[in-house]
């Protein structure tokens, strides 16, 4: 994690489910049942807890006993002041910068109700590898996101593609929630998330915004590292 970015992104990571137009298509049929009916018509929101804080260049630790662990490639905004009951219109003046994140997850059951256990475990949020300032990205809403596992591309796809863009899901949230400087708005994983083992090399790549690598190791037996 770069210097500017240690320092900028120390706050509550905040992420946002089905964020992607294609993950939300998929998942309608399930909507349409019981007990829900219908989409959410809010963002769905799910918090990484400060133990699952990782960089570039860090460890993820597969859980092993036949669980599956996922990466979770998408776009962060950092927030550069609070903010609360914000507009859309004005929203990108809250930000202080963009970066990469690596949302690590054991596969979801339900995208109402994430779950603690699958998405909280030690390291399971890498960002970095820096902070790119807003005038430094010419459009957030136009950026290739791209996982390869071991130099392998295995997930492709573009924030073009958001259910709620940047300034929408700023105004949505600083609705209800004071975001506040230092906060990281994870923007959403797209579709197609795949398995990844220990030994495998993930990096998560977004145009003009950095490469962000991690390697997925074993649990050290009888101790957890």
């Amino acid at each position: 994690m770069s210097h500017a970015l240690h320092d900028a992104a120390t706050g509550t990571l905040f992420g946002v489910a089905l964020n992607y137009q294609g993950l939300l298509k998929q998942r309608l049929a399930e909507f349409e049942q019981p007990p829900y009916q219908k989409p959410p018509v809010k963002p769905v929101l799910f918090i990484k807890t400060p133990n699952t804080r990782n960089g570039h260049g860090g460890k993820v630790v597969h859980p092993g006993h036949g669980e599956r662990l996922q990466p979770g490639p998408a776009l962060g905004v950092v927030m550069g002041k609070s903010a609360s009951r914000v507009s859309a219109a004005e929203a990108l003046e809250y930000v202080a910068g963009y970066t990469v994140v690596n949302e690590f997850s054991l596969p979801e059951d339900s995208y109402y109700r994430p779950a603690v256990k699958a998405k909280c475990r030690d390291g399971f949020c890498a960002i970095g590898p820096e902070l790119l300032s807003v005038a430094q990205v010419a459009n957030p809403h136009n950026l290739a996101i791209t996982l390869y596992v071991n130099g392998e591309v295995r997930q492709q796809n573009s924030t073009a593609n958001f259910v709620r863009d940047i300034p929408r899901l700023i105004a949505e949230i600083s609705e209800f929630m004071t975001l506040h400087a230092g906060d990281v708005l994870i923007t959403g994983t797209p579709e197609g998330r795949v398995d990844v083992l220990p030994g495998d090399r993930v990096e998560v790549d977004i145009s003009g915004v950095g490469r962000l690598v991690n390697t997925v190791v074993a649990e050290e037996t009888g101790a957890r590292s």
